[in-house]
């Protein structure tokens, strides 16, 4: 017999760690090679663990809801081999090194939320604990933390909230100094009833996706001061173009043609005209991206959302970017997106249309400092100004969002670079070959 460790897999360059959501083996099972032994969470992704052995699962290291970083072994599973009581680690055996089928889970943004010097992160399960306890966001930027790189462990914030509770006084370092400590009086918690509904209702409980984009959600509204500016476009030319063009495309390539990877180029374009929307903040630093990585939002039947990112997008041409724009959408609605295939964006663009949205105001995905919400393409009667006069049509228009981050981006670029992006679209070039 030998004793084999089932590590905690890489789920992406960023991913150091990961939350067990559920063991589907309990000690003494059987298991199969590519058997699914454990469910596991990022802020990126959910997946299955498979095991790349056969045997008998002999020991569980840890349990559900802790948070395991990678590479160390959650699990020993007892094999036919030879070897005695030698450990076999999964990092020295090429079977080990696992990419587990994704099933993806409707955020991009990562859970953890970036303070003080922007370095900060918390684990999903740091961030469940403060919501249920009632933990403010700038009690947990004040908590000193004893995890890796002064990270807030489980250990940190169950004692915060048992001191909390008993009414102690807590000695944490002032936000935004390393050396200075305030004395926090703690107030005796008070006990909030359980509330009561009148009149016919239906409690859902709010399944792990929809509390974690509800957390990403309020935590970019704390981080980022949110502004958002409106542009509208006439895009008569790029609507009869796609028109023109969309059943040759389909009989080429196999796929349809829509109007996301026309927007995307044109945000490329303006993204290489205003880099600083291409950013992030790090503390004091602003930090201009040089890679176009744009993220697109797409819905998925569960009614959750996901952003799967065109890497360089400046890099493709337009039938390159629809290529890739439908194999993406594919991917995430058949839940098979790769955790890099989510990460690692500079910009969103949200297609609020494809609801019949006539515009929106976006929240900034962390930590971007800018999305572009696009709504719904209408016929509508416009004055034409034309060298002989102004006239009346009847032009396709169309509303776009710009939401920015104020702390950095400022009315007049936020104003200017969707405004670009409008520019782009409306000289689209109606007889532009495909």
């Amino acid at each position: 017999m030998a004793r084999y460790e089932l590590i905690m897999p890489k789920m992406g360059e960023s991913i150091t760690e990961a939350t067990i959501l559920r063991w589907n083996k309990k000690v003494g099972d059987s298991i199969k090679a590519d058997d699914a032994v454990l469910e596991i969470a990022t802020d990126k992704v959910d997946s299955e663990v498979p095991s790349p052995v056969s045997g008998v699962l002999k020991e569980i290291l840890f349990q559900e809801n802790d948070v395991v970083a990678v590479g160390k072994a959650v699990a020993i599973i007892e094999t036919e081999a030879a070897g005695g009581s030698t450990v076999t680690s999964a990092s020295s055996t090429p079977a080990a090194t696992v990419t587990a089928p994704v099933k993806t889970a409707a955020v991009q943004q990562p859970v953890a939320a970036v303070v003080n010097n922007g370095n900060r992160f918390y684990s999903p399960l740091v961030l469940n604990i403060a919501k249920q306890e009632g933990v403010s966001m700038s009690e947990l930027e004040a908590m000193p933390g004893t995890g890796a790189e002064g990270r807030v462990t489980k250990k940190d914030i169950l004692n915060y909230v048992e001191n909390k509770k008993n009414g102690v006084v807590v000695e944490m370092p002032a936000v935004g100094s390393q050396q200075e400590t305030i004395a926090v009086k703690v107030e005796e918690t008070q006990v909030v009833a359980a509330k009561s509904y009148s009149g016919n209702v239906e409690i859902v409980e709010m399944d792990r996706m929809r509390k974690l984009i509800a957390t990403n959600m309020v935590n970019s509204k704390h981080v980022s001061a949110h502004v958002t500016s409106f542009v509208e476009a006439d895009v008569t030319n790029l609507v009869l173009w796609r028109n023109k063009i969309k059943d040759k495309f389909k009989k080429m390539y196999g796929e349809n043609f829509t109007f996301t990877p026309i927007f995307i180029e044109a945000v490329a374009k303006a993204l290489r005209d205003f880099p600083m929307i291409n950013s992030s903040i790090d503390g004091n630093n602003i930090v201009i991206k040089k890679d176009l990585n744009v993220g697109m939002a797409a819905a998925l039947p569960s009614g959750n959302l996901i952003v799967p990112v065109i890497k360089n997008a400046d890099m493709l041409n337009l039938v390159g970017l629809a290529k890739k724009v439908n194999e993406l959408a594919d991917r995430a609605r058949a839940n098979k997106l790769k955790p890099e295939e989510i990460e690692g964006g500079t910009f969103t663009l949200s297609n609020v249309g494809t609801f019949g949205n006539v515009m929106g105001t976006p929240i900034i995905l962390q930590p971007q400092v800018a999305i572009l919400a696009v709504g719904a393409i209408r016929k509508k009667p416009v004055v034409i100004e034309t060298p002989e006069g102004d006239t009346i049509g009847i032009r396709h228009m169309m509303f776009l969002s710009h939401s920015y981050d104020h702390r950095i981006v400022d009315g007049a670029l936020g104003g200017s670079f969707v405004k670009r992006v409008a520019d782009y679209l409306e000289k689209f070039d109606i007889n532009r070959e495909l």
